[in-house]
């Protein structure tokens, strides 16, 4: 084969691969290790040099899903707790296979008028989800670290306004460091979208009260007070390791005090939104000035997918449009588009140019499922998460560190006869082995200096069984560590 033009009479014939193989690789998901390593030897099939000739579509393809079906982690089945990841709706992932079959450009409304459209929808669909003012501006980014470099990039405009510098076209020369407050549960990604915007990973400043990292906030206030109001306040809803989140109406009345700007990161904890149960962990981002979360955990849509809200839609377009090209649109009076709403312009609000139009597989899962969908998925999860802290709490060799609060239940190994200085090596060692075995996925953190298992339950396939599996193998496979 010497020319994809040879192939455009039979262009379908692929896909037909990729089609016949999904109904029983999807089918199977319930009965599959997550990870199987035995398989991973097939994954030289996909190295070796470039060939000088192809072997067409239909054998590559073909290698593409032999190979993968049988050596992926298979993240989208039920029993993937590692990291906070969800999987992907059947009609997530068809609206991921229609992106790709259209290819559409979701820069820019004159690109394609439908993947422009249909984030807008999306946003405003999210901004109802979560109980967002639907005046927020918006974009998709590909992640909640692309998402914070969104909204800290808006209030890194904000801030230097306050100097009176356009940091847009000077930078930031010249400039004292942006003073950026959070408590202990902040997430990397906020340390690395600073990182990115050259503010600096390490200029974030934590205060917490106790090493769990709850919030200090009569600390936070005398430092706001300190720097006059100039600074960035961090709110966290959903810690990692625990579910634990901030105070957000407090920390948004202190904002509003001293005048400063009010970012959050909702990657999951978002949804708490969702279920009266836990709404009012939510209560108080309605007053962010930035808000940001993802969707490739609990919306449950193909990787990647993100989102930032700003209560600002003009300062998006400081921050990231107006380039001055002539062949690009220029923005109009909305800010990002020409003005009537809907045709705007989504590389002038986010960091991206070049944008896959990652909206189509969120617009099929909430058309499809809707708000009571997605609060029924919610509440089951939270129900299983709950059973699971309650299987740990009766178990007389784990034991439970944290309340049960949203989706994460932190826990670790502790078998009798073990002394405590010989936990963290016995439950790291515990999370290697489980890793190994593949059954089920749960990786190790660190949590108020204990190594811990902090497994997330929110793939939409997740029901009581698959975390009572959960318990039995981490059971198993303890006791064969300490005989």
């Amino acid at each position: 084969m010497s020319d994809p033009l040879d192939e455009r009479d039979v262009a379908g014939e692929p896909l037909a691969v990729v089609a016949g193989a999904a109904g029983p690789y999807l089918d199977g998901l319930a009965g599959r290790p997550v990870h199987d390593r035995s398989r991973d030897a097939l994954l030289d099939e996909l190295d070796g040099p470039l060939p000088e000739r192809g072997d067409g579509s239909v054998a590559a393809v073909e290698r593409l899903v032999r190979v993968g079906t049988e050596a992926a982690t298979h993240s989208s089945g039920p029993r993937f707790f590692h990291f906070v990841v969800g999987g992907s709706t059947p009609a997530a992932m068809a609206g991921d296979w229609t992106t790709s079959l259209l290819d559409q450009g979701a820069g820019m409304w004159v690109l394609s008028p439908l993947a422009t459209r249909a984030e807008a929808v999306v946003l405003r669909w999210l901004k109802e989800l979560f109980g967002l003012p639907a005046s927020f501006g918006g974009v998709l980014t590909p992640s909640a670290t692309f998402a914070h470099v969104t909204g800290l990039a808006c209030a890194r405009s904000w801030w230097a306004d306050r100097y009176g510098v356009d940091v847009t076209s000077r930078g930031l020369a010249g400039l004292p460091a942006m003073p950026v407050f959070s408590s202990g549960l902040v997430h990397v990604s906020t340390r690395k979208a600073l990182q990115i915007l050259g503010c600096g990973r390490d200029t974030l400043r934590t205060f917490a009260r106790d090493d769990a990292g709850r919030v200090d906030l009569a600390a936070m206030n005398a430092e706001l007070a300190r720097a006059g109001g100039r600074a960035v306040i961090v709110a966290n809803l959903g810690d990692v390791n625990t579910g634990d989140s901030d105070p957000i109406a407090d920390l948004a009345d202190l904002a509003e005090r001293h005048g400063a700007w009010l970012h959050v990161d909702g990657a999951f904890g978002m949804f708490a939104a969702l279920s009266p149960r836990t709404a009012h962990l939510a209560r108080g981002v309605e007053r962010a000035d930035s808000v940001t979360a993802d969707g490739h955990k609990w919306l449950n849509v193909p990787y990647e997918s993100g989102f930032s809200f700003v209560r600002d839609q003009a300062m998006m377009t400081r921050a990231f449009g107006a380039w001055g090209a002539s062949y690009l649109p220029d923005a109009g009076p909305d800010g990002a588009g020409d003005g009537d709403g809907e045709r705007i312009n989504y590389n002038m609000l986010g960091p991206e140019s070049s944008r896959r139009a990652r909206a189509l597989p969120i617009w099929a899962t909430l058309r499809a499922y809707g708000r009571d969908g997605y609060r029924a998925m919610v509440e089951r999860h939270l129900d299983v998460s709950q059973h699971l802290g309650g299987l740990v709490e009766a178990a007389p060799d784990l034991e439970l560190l944290a309340p049960v609060q949203l989706c994460v239940v932190c826990f670790r190994y502790r078998p009798d006869g073990v002394p405590e200085r010989r936990l963290d090596e016995l439950n790291a060692r515990l999370g290697e082995e489980l890793l190994a075995d593949g059954r089920v996925y749960a990786g190790t953190s660190t949590y108020r200096g204990m190594t811990v298992f902090r497994p997330a339950p929110l793939n939409w396939r997740t029901t009581r069984a698959d975390v009572e599996l959960l318990v039995d193998v981490l059971r198993e496979l303890g006791a064969r560590l300490t005989p």
